[in-house]
């Protein structure tokens, strides 16, 4: 069953969190870009980044060591206090550059210290993986949709200070959540952090099909996923109106409910074999981009890139959390998360200068032959194309499907 209290809990936890993420990224751009311009609103994104990526093992160690609830709840409620720090300085003045700042490398520090527990706590709070996995995917990209359009109304009709509090609402419910949970801690032996470091590092090494997916995917963020948001934006937006890219931009996220439903209608034996086949679809947003497709085309190429996005990554979430031994989950995740996600800001940051000297289509047109390179390349290492679907053995524990 998968509705238990317990679950309940840590589903409205994710989904109100996802909520006020993906609000966070408009209020920036709106609130700090009308006060400091576009350098204001990179130097505060950066000062959220930076931290994040700098603190993230440690993240999983510390997630390891105390428990993954205790330290989400504890991220939540520094990040309830940084989100209503800001808020208040927005509802009585104009907030010194340097505050932002600061509060936005709190929020970075504690998001590193909440991230690994997302997948370490999901094995705790239901005996599906999957079908938990699919739900909350879901759940977020409806969050995705509806929290750009909140933020754009609270911020048109109230200011940046009615933002900024919501967020911090959202932190608040999410603790309250968490702090209700009833799970249990897994055993390990004392040890330093360096020693946790170093062994959560062997043990992604000695995982074929975790560390060759890292792979791929710093080489997409660098190439794929960097260019395709800064380039797409510009592009669409300047080829078809500002409205065609928020149509595209729904357009993704109906896509991603429709491959989160697929996925929990029909778990594949293959996990990541089934989900790298579905990646060869996603370049068919960049391609019909470099293309200037017509609005139906582009709009039936993002709902593919949303589909198959989201069932990889449930595949993906669901087989870490899984096949890797429970006293290791969140230092793997740790590692993961950073593999997969430090490449982004330079497939970002390279993609304007790039375009700007061979034109923005054909740095799409690299995206998509990496994204084909990417996907087949997975397919061609066994450790990927034969990891089978764990299942629940009769004492509890989980074993692969051959």
């Amino acid at each position: 069953m998968l509705w238990t209290a317990t679950f309940t809990r840590y589903f409205i936890a994710r989904s109100v969190s996802a909520f006020g993420d993906a609000m966070l990224t408009v209020a920036a751009a709106l609130a700090v870009g009308g006060i400091y311009g576009a350098t204001g609103v990179g130097v505060v994104l950066a000062a959220w980044m930076v931290p994040f990526l700098g603190f993230i093992l440690f993240g999983g160690v510390f997630a390891d060591r105390i428990g993954a609830r205790p330290l989400m709840l504890a991220a939540d409620l520094i990040r309830l206090v940084a989100q209503a720090v800001t808020a208040v300085a927005f509802f009585t003045g104009t907030p010194p550059l340097w505050l932002l700042i600061t509060c936005s490398a709190v929020s970075g520090t504690a998001a590193a210290m909440f991230q690994p527990g997302v997948n370490g706590i999901v094995p705790q709070v239901t005996d599906d993986p999957n079908r938990a996995n699919a739900t909350i995917r879901m759940a977020n990209a409806v969050a995705e949709l509806l929290g750009p359009a909140a933020a754009g109304i609270l911020f048109g009709f109230f200011g940046a200070g009615l933002v900024y509090a919501v967020d911090a609402a959202t932190f608040a419910i999410s603790a309250l959540c968490l702090a209700g949970l009833r799970v249990g801690r897994v055993s390990r032996p004392a040890s330093s952090t360096i020693k946790d470091l170093t062994e959560g590092w062997r043990e992604f090494r000695a995982r074929t099909w975790i560390w060759s997916v890292i792979l791929v995917w710093i080489a997409y963020g660098i190439f794929l996923f960097g260019p395709l948001i800064p380039l797409g934006a510009v592009l669409v937006s300047q080829n078809q109106g500002p409205s065609s890219y928020g149509w595209m931009q729904s357009a993704i996220g109906a896509g991603t409910i429709v491959g989160g439903l697929l996925a929990l209608r029909f778990p594949p034996r293959r996990p990541l074999a089934t989900g790298a086949v579905a990646m060869f679809a996603f370049v068919l947003l960049p391609l019909a981009i470099a293309l200037h497709a017509e609005l139906p085309l582009l709009l039936a190429a993002a709902g593919a890139n949303g589909l198959v996005w989201a069932f990889w990554s449930i595949q993906w979430q669901t087989s870490v959390q899984t096949q890797t031994p429970p006293e290791l989950l969140n230092r793997m995740t740790s590692y993961e998360v950073l593999g997969s996600t430090g490449s982004l800001p330079i497939g970002q940051a390279l993609a304007g200068p790039v375009a700007g000297a061979v034109g923005a289509e054909r740095v799409l047109g690299v995206s998509v032959v990496v994204g084909v390179l990417g996907s087949a390349t997975l397919l061609l290492i066994p450790a990927v194309r034969r990891l089978g679907r764990a299942v629940p053995a009769e004492d509890g524990t989980r074993l692969q499907s051959r």
